[in-house]
């Protein structure tokens, strides 16, 4: 009896390490594992990889930089993350904020809701775009990320992705733009479903997209196009955009 005890106490323990990752931080994860809290005057790739699931929470009309400095702009996306999931919103990534994010990501980093394949109906290798493959499978990591954060203030309803990347003869066969933003993997176009396209629309002006197309938009009355352009242009006179 008393060795049982002692295993049971000994798993027990290594529950307990594993959880906590023995220092106060969050369990491992299949994707990407935080070891250190992180608050404002931080810096580094941990920060950056917190920044990438934040980019969907920067306020209305803002972008979050992605540059691995955790400043004001960071913490206030934190703020909204931590309040969106009813945490402790103190600007402060730690085991609460992290046990989040693993709660909503896949083990190829991808946020449970959306998926590589659902952004690339084009091919399997993310090539023949304007930009190298990695770049593109990376910008469409974030696009997902900030979707992640707008299907959750749509009430956690399902989003439908219709395009996504494109490489330059995928574009061409659809008749996309000669310079469209499919081409980079940074954009998205989201067909109706549980909510509506100027819904959706207004919706995305809170989660980091420079790009919003919609209805009333030349060629854009049966789909809503979001992209992470260099600076804002929002036209969907339809839905008072």
């Amino acid at each position: 009896m008393l060795r049982l005890l002692s295993y049971v106490a000994s798993l027990a323990l290594v529950t307990t390490v594993l959880v906590l990752g023995g220092g106060g931080t969050a369990q491992a994860d299949g994707c990407y594992t935080w070891n250190r809290t992180l608050s404002e005057g931080a810096s580094g790739e941990d920060v950056r990889q917190l920044q990438i699931r934040l980019s969907g929470y920067p306020g209305y009309g803002a972008v979050l930089g992605l540059d691995g400095q955790f400043g004001p702009a960071t913490r206030a996306a934190l703020v909204r993350f931590q309040q969106a999931y009813g945490l402790g919103a103190d600007g402060i990534a730690g085991s609460a904020t992290y046990s989040r994010i693993y709660a909503l990501q896949d083990d190829d980093c991808t946020p449970v809701n959306f998926s590589y394949a659902e952004l690339n109906g084009c091919n399997s290798d993310w090539s023949g775009g304007r930009v190298s493959a990695s770049t593109a499978r990376a910008n469409a990591l974030v696009s997902m990320w900030k979707l992640q954060a707008m299907r959750h203030a749509l009430g956690d309803q399902p989003i439908r992705v219709t395009s996504g990347f494109r490489s330059v003869s995928c574009n061409n066969a659809v008749g996309g733009a000669s310079d469209s933003r499919h081409l980079y993997g940074d954009a998205v176009d989201l067909g109706a479903g549980s909510h509506t396209l100027c819904r959706m629309a207004q919706q995305a002006r809170n989660h980091g997209f420079n790009g919003i197309l919609g209805p009333g938009y030349p060629g854009h009355g049966d789909h809503t196009h979001v992209d992470h352009r260099g600076s804002r242009f929002w036209s969907a006179s339809s839905c008072g955009i």
